[in-house]
């Protein structure tokens, strides 16, 4: 049984939500990739913010 929990993360600039379930198949990121797996040369698909502008998201 697995007890990690991929976390979701969002961009403070535009409010999208990262989702590791889904990736980002258009950026290149294949669905079941961390977060911190992505390369830091990667972008909000939909502001363009950088990834460190990403913060945790917590519901």
């Amino acid at each position: 049984m697995s007890t990690t929990t991929l976390q979701r993360w969002i961009c403070e600039s535009c409010g999208y939500i990262y989702d590791p379930e889904e990736g980002d198949p258009d950026g290149g990121i294949p669905p079941g990739t961390a977060f911190e797996d992505i390369p830091d040369t990667w972008f909000c698909p939909v502001c363009g913010a950088r990834k460190r502008d990403f913060t945790l998201y917590e519901e």
